[in-house]
């Protein structure tokens, strides 16, 4: 911005020097050649009339005198002839007198009585000459004519230097306003970049130096203000958002469990056919805290600001099909991976396990015995994608569309999940610069492809994302690793 800034002042400053000292060299230049000649045809009369008197007096031997003295003193060249166009002097002394002239257009117009202005090069020495010839005459009477020549180089070296001063003038006046337009630019730009700067800061988690508020266009000391007001608001109610959600996570496990507790006492003092609804209340109550988890998992994510980072996807893949295998074999379900290596893409730190522990949750829910999850992975136009493909039941394509709306369930669902799962799955793939979208398995099942940023950094990140709980590296005996507490299709 600060290049356009200052290509814009200085291209109207050009604008402006060209438009005003264009025409002023013109003028110059034509004031120069006018003058010259002015010049040129005063004193071209004045020794014609000399010169006239002299022939008239028959006293012509004076005019080589009064022509060299004229010539040295001013670097002209002065030629005069007589009536017939007979050379009389020549103040260069290259023409010898008597040559006729006559036949030359100026001399014959000045022997006509009338005055020729030109510029020629000159016959003898090949330098370009402004000449005025002009008649000798008394009344109608023509006794000779008068041909008065000055080098040009004189008028051309004027020019030169006005053009030149011109040009000097013209590159002190852009110095001295890209030096001024490079200060205003600055002075201009600078809040704008700690506004950048800030703004990078605030969207990546905390406004660690806020932008000045007291530099720059008084325009932009008021956004700073305002910015710095409305980041000062926003950061004070993320902070109550996170103590918020820890706060309700600590006091709503406590008496959820508390509770839980006092039903399973219930057991023993209870006849024995109101046992099927003491088990309905006691997994009412485990829903419910899965829920409670998953909602608060939810707005962890929603409240971070992770930046991706380079994550090994095959590492990750292999890990958590090792780390299911043994669950997935104790309901005959076989888990495989496939395709070529992915490499390195851009991820949310810990979110690729997370993702994956959610999708094959889900799909290990829905697959029936000896039949396969496939983990599988393409190369795609935008990165890489991540297929992990069920035989299961499969989703309509209505219910596709409605999978990833929070709490929304299909009606024929008869399993406990909270409907929270694929949204905490799609939140983390969004925050990974991802997206996520659900097929019809050629199978019959349900494809989860997930779409996901390459990279060519070299270390991967291990830390997990800032709020979000720590993820199971082992198999439970007797349950799945439940990742943010909801790991289910959420239409099931």
């Amino acid at each position: 911005m600060t290049r356009r800034l200052l290509g814009s002042y200085l291209g109207l400053v050009l604008l402006v020097l060209l438009g005003l000292e264009i025409p002023f060299g013109l003028l110059f230049a034509r004031a120069e050649t006018s003058r010259l000649t002015n010049g040129i045809e005063r004193d071209a009369g004045m020794l014609a009339e000399l010169a006239e008197e002299r022939i008239e007096e028959n006293d012509t031997d004076e005019l080589p005198e009064l022509a060299g003295e004229y010539a040295e003193r001013t670097g002209a060249r002065v030629i005069v002839v007589d009536s017939t166009g007979a050379v009389l002097t020549d103040s260069a002394a290259t023409i010898p007198a008597g040559t006729d002239l006559s036949a030359q257009p100026d001399i014959a117009t000045a022997l006509r009585n009338r005055t020729t202005v030109g510029t020629a090069p000159d016959a003898d020495s090949g330098v370009q000459t402004r000449y005025v010839t002009v008649p000798g005459s008394s009344g109608e009477t023509i006794r000779g004519a008068l041909r008065l020549g000055y080098p040009t180089d004189v008028l051309d070296g004027r020019v030169r230097d006005i053009w030149l001063t011109l040009a000097l003038t013209g590159l002190g006046v852009l110095a001295a306003a890209a030096l001024i337009a490079l200060a205003l630019a600055r002075w201009i730009i600078r809040p704008v970049h700690a506004l950048e700067h800030a703004t990078t800061q605030l969207a990546d988690g905390t406004l660690a130096s806020p932008p000045a508020t007291d530099v720059g266009p008084p325009e932009l000391r008021r956004l700073a203000t305002s910015f710095t007001h409305t980041a000062t608001r926003l950061q004070h109610l993320l902070a109550s958002q996170r103590a918020f959600a820890a706060e309700a996570s600590h006091q709503l496990k406590t008496p959820l469990t508390a509770l839980r507790i006092r039903l399973e006492n219930f057991e023993p003092h209870l006849d024995p056919a109101v046992h099927p609804s003491l088990d309905e209340a006691i997994g009412e109550t485990e829903r419910l805290a899965r829920m409670i988890q998953g909602l608060l998992s939810l707005a962890r994510l929603e409240a971070s600001a992770t930046t991706p980072e380079p994550a090994d996807l095959d590492a990750v893949i292999a890990d958590r099909a090792a780390t299911w295998a043994p669950f997935a074999a104790e309901h005959r379900v076989r888990i495989t991976t496939a395709g070529r290596p992915a490499g390195l893409v851009r991820a949310v730190p810990g979110a690729l396990e997370q993702i994956i522990d959610n999708l094959l949750a889900n799909a290990l829910r829905v697959s029936p015995p000896d039949t396969t999850i496939t983990l599988a992975t393409r190369p795609a136009p935008q990165g890489v994608e991540l297929h992990v493909t069920d035989q299961g039941p499969g989703m309509s394509e209505t219910e596709r569309r409605r999978a990833f709306d929070r709490f929304w369930r299909a009606s024929d669902s008869h399993h406990d999940g909270t409907g929270l799962g694929l949204p905490i799955v799609e939140q983390l793939t969004r925050a990974s610069g991802g997206r996520i979208t659900l097929e019809a398995a050629p199978s019959g099942g349900l494809d989860a492809t997930v779409l996901l940023r390459r990279t060519h950094a070299a270390t991967p990140p291990t830390r997990a994302p800032a709020g979000l709980p720590a993820q199971p590296r082992g198999p439970h005996p007797s349950s799945p690793p439940k990742p943010n507490g909801t790991p289910e299709h959420a239409h099931r």
